[in-house]
Protein backbone atom coordinates (compact mmCIF):
# COMPACT_ATOMS: atom_id res chain seq x y z
CA UNK A 1 0.00 0.00 0.00
CA UNK A 2 2.92 2.76 0.75
CA UNK A 3 4.87 1.62 -1.75
CA UNK A 4 1.57 2.74 -4.25
CA UNK A 5 1.07 5.81 -2.35
CA UNK A 6 5.04 6.80 -2.93
CA UNK A 7 4.53 6.32 -6.57
CA UNK A 8 1.21 8.09 -6.78
CA UNK A 9 3.08 11.10 -4.84
CA UNK A 10 5.61 10.89 -7.54
CA UNK A 11 3.39 11.27 -10.09
CA UNK A 12 1.70 13.90 -8.47
CA UNK A 13 4.99 16.20 -7.87
CA UNK A 14 5.67 15.32 -11.63
CA UNK A 15 2.51 16.82 -12.76
CA UNK A 16 2.63 19.84 -10.84
CA UNK A 17 6.49 20.15 -11.97
CA UNK A 18 5.30 20.07 -15.76
CA UNK A 19 2.79 22.54 -14.91
CA UNK A 20 4.74 24.92 -13.37
CA UNK A 21 7.11 24.50 -16.43
CA UNK A 22 3.79 24.69 -18.54
CA UNK A 23 2.91 27.98 -16.98
CA UNK A 24 6.43 29.45 -17.45
CA UNK A 25 6.86 28.77 -20.68
CA UNK A 26 3.34 30.19 -21.76
CA UNK A 27 4.43 33.60 -19.93
CA UNK A 28 7.61 33.26 -21.84
CA UNK A 29 5.57 32.79 -25.09
CA UNK A 30 3.17 35.78 -24.42
CA UNK A 31 5.99 38.45 -23.67
CA UNK A 32 7.84 36.87 -27.21
CA UNK A 33 4.52 37.33 -28.96
CA UNK A 34 4.35 41.02 -28.02
CA UNK A 35 7.69 41.87 -29.59
CA UNK A 36 6.70 40.27 -33.05
CA UNK A 37 4.84 42.45 -35.55
CA UNK A 38 2.53 41.05 -38.68
CA UNK A 39 1.81 43.10 -41.56
CA UNK A 40 -2.03 42.65 -43.17
CA UNK A 41 -2.78 44.02 -46.64
CA UNK A 42 -5.49 44.84 -48.52
CA UNK A 43 -6.23 46.45 -52.14
CA UNK A 44 -3.08 45.48 -53.71
CA UNK A 45 -0.83 46.86 -50.36
CA UNK A 46 -2.80 50.14 -50.49
CA UNK A 47 -3.96 49.93 -46.85
CA UNK A 48 -1.68 48.06 -44.90
CA UNK A 49 -2.22 47.09 -40.82
CA UNK A 50 0.66 46.09 -38.69
CA UNK A 51 -0.38 44.34 -35.31
CA UNK A 52 1.88 42.95 -32.80
CA UNK A 53 1.31 39.37 -31.25
CA UNK A 54 -0.86 40.54 -28.29
CA UNK A 55 -3.62 42.03 -31.27
CA UNK A 56 -2.86 45.26 -30.71
CA UNK A 57 -3.10 47.44 -33.75
CA UNK A 58 0.75 49.26 -34.14
CA UNK A 59 0.35 51.51 -37.15
CA UNK A 60 -2.27 51.76 -40.20
CA UNK A 61 -0.69 52.61 -43.74
CA UNK A 62 -2.99 54.33 -45.72
CA UNK A 63 -2.35 55.66 -49.44
CA UNK A 64 -3.64 58.32 -50.14
CA UNK A 65 -5.64 57.76 -53.47
CA UNK A 66 -7.78 55.72 -50.77
CA UNK A 67 -9.11 58.96 -49.79
CA UNK A 68 -9.67 60.19 -53.70
CA UNK A 69 -11.89 57.31 -53.99
CA UNK A 70 -15.37 59.11 -53.58
CA UNK A 71 -16.66 56.05 -52.05
CA UNK A 72 -15.98 56.18 -48.73
CA UNK A 73 -17.70 52.47 -48.17
CA UNK A 74 -15.06 50.98 -50.22
CA UNK A 75 -12.29 52.65 -48.51
CA UNK A 76 -13.89 51.78 -44.91
CA UNK A 77 -13.50 47.98 -46.39
CA UNK A 78 -10.52 48.04 -47.49
CA UNK A 79 -9.08 49.48 -44.03
CA UNK A 80 -11.58 46.71 -42.00
CA UNK A 81 -10.07 43.78 -44.77
CA UNK A 82 -6.14 45.14 -43.80
CA UNK A 83 -6.77 45.01 -40.12
CA UNK A 84 -8.33 41.54 -40.36
CA UNK A 85 -5.84 40.29 -42.38
CA UNK A 86 -2.90 41.16 -39.97
CA UNK A 87 -4.87 39.71 -37.35
CA UNK A 88 -5.50 36.56 -39.07
CA UNK A 89 -1.84 36.77 -39.88
CA UNK A 90 -1.62 37.14 -35.72
CA UNK A 91 -3.86 34.11 -35.06
CA UNK A 92 -1.33 32.11 -37.15
CA UNK A 93 1.58 33.25 -35.32
CA UNK A 94 0.23 32.50 -31.87
CA UNK A 95 -0.89 28.77 -33.37
CA UNK A 96 2.40 28.19 -34.62
CA UNK A 97 4.53 29.32 -31.16
CA UNK A 98 1.93 27.54 -29.34
CA UNK A 99 2.67 24.34 -30.74
CA UNK A 100 6.43 24.63 -30.53
CA UNK A 101 6.55 25.15 -27.08
CA UNK A 102 3.88 22.12 -26.42
CA UNK A 103 6.71 19.65 -28.58
CA UNK A 104 9.10 21.52 -26.48
CA UNK A 105 7.08 20.16 -23.14
CA UNK A 106 7.13 17.04 -24.89
CA UNK A 107 3.27 17.47 -25.24
CA UNK A 108 0.70 15.85 -27.67
CA UNK A 109 -0.15 18.25 -30.91
CA UNK A 110 -3.38 19.47 -30.36
CA UNK A 111 -3.49 19.63 -26.70
CA UNK A 112 -5.79 22.76 -25.95
CA UNK A 113 -4.45 25.15 -22.80
CA UNK A 114 -7.00 27.15 -21.01
CA UNK A 115 -7.44 30.79 -22.16
CA UNK A 116 -5.53 29.29 -25.72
Amino acid sequence: MFEKDAKAMMNFQKMMQQAQQMQSKLAEMQEKLGDHEVVGESGGGMVKATMNGRGELLNLDIDPSVFAVEDKEMSEDLIVAAVNSANARKEQMVQDETRKMMESLGLPAGTKLPGM
